[in-house]
């Protein structure tokens, strides 16, 4: 679990050498991370100095640079901006993947749009990230208000990364190098952050101080006599991986169904007979499987036992989760794409829950309305029963609310058309999380994070 840092000057100061006696007990897995924030908050700039500075560049690239810059400094936000939109606007649409590594760990970063309407992008990534790097802009924010006040997609972005359970938020402050005074308004606005990350219930890894346009404090500590805390570099290699629990119930969304024991089918049965064993394929959710334990299968109820178990190719003993498997049954059963595979009696169908709801449509989100929603691989209808309430992202107060417009974030009270063996999203992120679709327009239109079954 991460841990809030309060005040640089006291509690970082031994940072670099607490980062040193923790990195021999690191997760050295590779890092998937988001970074995120307001538009032109420097993301893009950020990811391309990373990717500079540690040589995961191709010398093709680097001329691209050249050439663009003409003797000027690299504009190294086009690491990052891929499609020609991007490059024209000057802005991120799409996310985009890149991929670096050091001598203690390997990297993901997702590089995620600044733009409201582009929120929806924002939340595909963060959905598969281990930890969130919000930047924020330091030129943007008026130091001297009281109280301060943070742009909203800094907030927005913030609470979206901790309400889809991203482990590890990072706040970077960017811009820090053109400060006159970088000390007492990096202070100031870590203090806000920290406060802000208070009141919503948020644990912050570390608060960073960072020029990613410089390369301040990215690779190597900042050289400032007011932080001695570390690098963003340093923060990054020292965070945990995400770990879905693997003690507990098995519980495993069915994807593929294949003739045989192979991905791609295949006889692998018995020639004599010319049986076919089905070898059902998932990637487990929560908990563990091993051969010889008795499953059920959802909605059917039929019980069986696991005859075997195969991993890329090859048979294994056991599983747990996070890690795609391929099941073979002791027994025929009527099972596809959809299904659900758990330790029997604990896959329970519920038709009526509670839940977040982030709303990324244009067209609002409004009560009685029919929608189709995806639950691990199965599309059910779905209407919303009533809306609780809206959270407003600056007081982080809820506010009555009879519908959600794009961006809006609220409770709402959900009812399906066939029942779903649904978690709270605290305890399982795959059976607790579903997407919201326009059945007319087939616009992904929410996420629902599910609070309570009813």
């Amino acid at each position: 679990m991460s841990t809030v840092l309060s005040h640089p000057a006291a509690d970082q100061a031994s940072a670099v050498e607490d980062h040193r006696e923790d990195s021999k007990g690191a997760d050295h897995r590779a890092l998937r991370f988001l970074t995120a924030g307001s538009v032109d908050d420097g993301k893009s700039t950020l990811i391309g100095r990373l990717l500079f500075d540690s040589r995961a560049i191709l010398a093709d690239q680097l001329d691209m640079l050249e050439r663009k810059a003409a003797g000027a400094p690299l504009d190294l936000s086009l690491l990052t901006d891929g499609l020609e939109a991007e490059r024209e606007q000057g802005i991120t649409i799409d996310v985009a993947y890149r991929y670096f590594a050091t001598k203690q760990r390997k990297f993901i970063i997702a590089d995620a749009p600044g733009h409201e309407q582009y929120t929806r992008n924002m939340i595909t990534a963060a959905a598969g990230s281990d930890a969130a790097v919000v930047l924020v802009d330091i030129t943007k924010i008026d130091c001297s208000a009281s109280p301060l006040r943070l742009l909203p997609q800094t907030r927005r972005h913030a609470l979206l990364a901790h309400m889809l359970r991203v482990p590890s938020i990072v706040f970077a402050v960017n811009k820090i190098d053109a400060l006159e005074q970088p000390q007492a308004a990096y202070e100031t606005v870590r203090d806000a952050l920290l406060a802000f990350a208070r009141e919503a219930g948020m644990e912050v890894a570390a608060v960073v101080p960072v020029s990613a346009l410089r390369g301040d404090n990215i690779m190597q500590p900042l050289d400032a006599h007011w932080y001695r805390g570390p690098s963003l570099l340093q923060v990054l290699e020292s965070l945990p991986t995400t770990q879905e629990g693997v003690h507990g119930e098995l519980m495993l969304p069915v994807q593929y169904v294949a003739r045989g024991h192979g991905e791609g089918g295949g006889n692998d049965g018995d020639a004599g007979t010319g049986h076919q064993p089905r070898t059902l394929w998932g990637r487990i959710a929560h908990g563990r499987v091993r051969a010889g334990a008795s499953v059920q299968v959802f909605p059917s109820g039929e019980r069986a036992v696991v005859s075997a178990l195969r991993r890329a190719g090859s048979p294994v003993d056991a599983a747990e989760a996070g890690q795609s498997v391929g099941l073979v049954l002791d027994r025929q059963l009527d099972v596809s794409r959809g299904d659900w595979i758990g330790t029997p009696d604990t896959l329970l169908p519920a038709q009526r829950f509670g839940a977040t709801l982030a709303w990324l449509d244009t067209e609002p989100a409004v009560i009685g309305r029919k929608y189709q929603v995806r639950h691990g691989n199965r599309w059910v209808a779905a209407r919303i029963v009533s809306i609780c309430h809206r959270l407003d992202v600056q007081t982080l107060q809820p506010t009555d609310a009879h519908e959600l417009a794009v961006n809006d974030i609220g409770r709402v009270v959900v009812e399906l058309q066939q029942p779903l063996p649904l978690q709270p999203f605290a305890s399982n992120r795959v059976a607790g999380a579903l997407i919201v679709v326009d059945p007319s327009s087939h616009r992904t239109s929410g996420a629902l994070l599910v609070t309570s079954i009813r």
